[in-house]
């Protein structure tokens, strides 16, 4: 009677998180908090054991991504007023060439979405795309879904996102891996949301116009080949120094992963210890973000450098809290001991365990519209699974990180941003070109997922 009272409570939970979030103007954080209480209580947990486990679980994960989440955001606001974004722009374009910048601004996107947010980075490059549909005739449905695309994937797949970074803390998951797994998930997205974005957005010509609107045509004028780009300012960092804080805490993750797993035993090694130190996330990122101080804030004060950073730091709150409510709800699920029986439950049916964590994070992008929160939520509550399931944590981290991708409209602010950038305003053609292009996305990644569930 007490594991059926515990799942009714956590059914119970999850009706009411998302019927506070997506229904009432209550908040994702305290609506995850209240689903985790609602769900204790309903289970049958004591008064006292309840708030232990939602303060214990609040804790244990921000101690673990907090410092990263901080850092990164940081970060992530030099890169965008140093114009260091611009600058990845403007290296990917004359990398990849003529007729080719679509792929250019859907890497870049891809490379800019790591540190900073999706939203932002869109608003941030969407001017390039812009110009390069004036400048080429080229339409802009082409170039600036690709853009936004790139900037999607990398937000919901690549750590340290805060999304994919909470993910792997729930699940327990080896760092490096899922950086390395979450790049190779990235890539069939990519060259599939290319493709769909190349065929859907080339049969509707739209292109700025020169009096800041834009103009429909049934086909362009004339697709200019020979063009030139030019930078929006003078004093652009140049692209060594642009690449230098994102790529570095990467590759010194996933150094000191390696070593640390290659040589665990050797532990009078001091050449061992130092790498594996400088490979943990926290001083990795650290690093990262003192070299972006250092080389990309030249043009600015003191005091301008640090209400750069602590405009991040703003923006950055509310992400902990919800990354952190979400530790809370899935310690209620493993103090409690209801993650057995629904582990069990799974086990006993034809249901590959896999598709649990990748089904629950679906359901909640549909309904609640925010990616970070699917993610979180879906990995806080199939974490307690794992074990009993054989689910790997890493295939875990990327279950939950691609489900969250699908199907993105109206109560997604992302979809808002795209479009009114963009210009869209038929709904028929939104759902068409973004919402259409980020289930593409959700659906490689399922395939991927069940792939990789083959041979791991």
């Amino acid at each position: 009677m007490s594991e059926v009272r515990f799942i009714i409570g956590l059914i119970i939970g999850v009706i009411l998180l998302i019927t506070m979030v997506a229904k009432t103007k209550i908040h994702a954080f305290p609506a995850l908090i209240l689903s985790a209480i609602i769900t204790g209580l309903i289970g049958g947990m004591d008064t006292s054991s309840i708030v232990k486990a939602i303060t214990s679980g609040f804790g244990n994960t921000l101690s673990s991504i907090g410092i990263i989440i901080g850092f990164g955001v940081m970060m992530g606001q030099i890169f965008e007023l140093s114009g260091a974004a611009e600058t990845m722009a403007l290296t990917f374009i004359r990398i990849f060439g003529k007729k080719r910048e679509h792929i250019a601004l859907a890497i870049t996107g891809w490379v800019v979405s790591i540190p900073i947010f999706c939203d932002s980075g869109f608003i941030l490059l969407s001017p390039i795309a812009k110009a390069i549909s004036k400048k080429t005739s080229k339409s802009i449905f082409v170039l600036g879904y690709s853009l936004a695309v790139g900037l999607l994937i990398s937000h919901h797949m690549i750590l340290p996102t805060p999304g994919p970074l909470a993910a792997t803390v729930n699940y327990g998951a080896d760092l490096g891996l899922s950086i390395l797994m979450g790049i190779a998930f990235s890539i069939p997205m990519i060259i599939g949301t290319l493709i769909y974005t190349n065929y859907v957005g080339s049969k509707v010509y739209q292109i700025p116009s020169d009096n800041g609107g834009w103009v429909r045509a049934e086909k362009p004028n004339k697709v200019e080949e020979d063009f030139e780009l030019k930078p929006s300012r003078d004093d652009l960092p140049n692209a060594f120094l642009s690449f230098l804080p994102i790529l570095l805490p990467i590759i010194l993750i996933l150094l000191g992963t390696t070593l640390g797993n290659i040589f665990k035993d050797a532990d009078g090694n001091s050449l061992i210890s130092i790498l594996s130190f400088i490979g943990n996330p926290v001083i990795a990122v650290g690093i990262g973000l003192l070299i972006s101080i250092f080389t990309l804030t030249n043009k600015m004060s003191r005091t301008e450098t640090l209400k750069v950073m602590e405009l991040g730091i703003t923006g950055c709150g509310i992400i902990l809290l919800v990354t952190g409510a979400g530790g809370s709800f899935g310690q209620i699920l493993k103090d409690s001991g209801v993650a057995n029986s629904i582990a069990e439950f799974i086990a006993s049916t034809k249901i590959p365990a896999i598709l649990i964590p990748f089904t629950i994070a679906t359901v909640v992008r549909f309904i609640v519209g925010s990616g970070t929160v699917a993610i979180v939520t879906s990995s806080s509550i199939c974490a307690p699974l794992l074990n009993q399931l054989g689910i790997n944590p890493t295939l875990g981290t990327m279950a939950s990180c691609s489900g969250a991708m699908f199907f993105s409209y109206f109560n997604d602010s992302y979809f808002w941003v795209i479009n009114r950038t963009l210009g869209v305003e038929d709904i028929k053609e939104q759902i068409r070109h973004w919402s259409m292009n980020t289930t593409v996305a959700w659906a490689i990644g399922l395939i991927t997922l069940l792939i990789f569930d083959i041979f791991i």
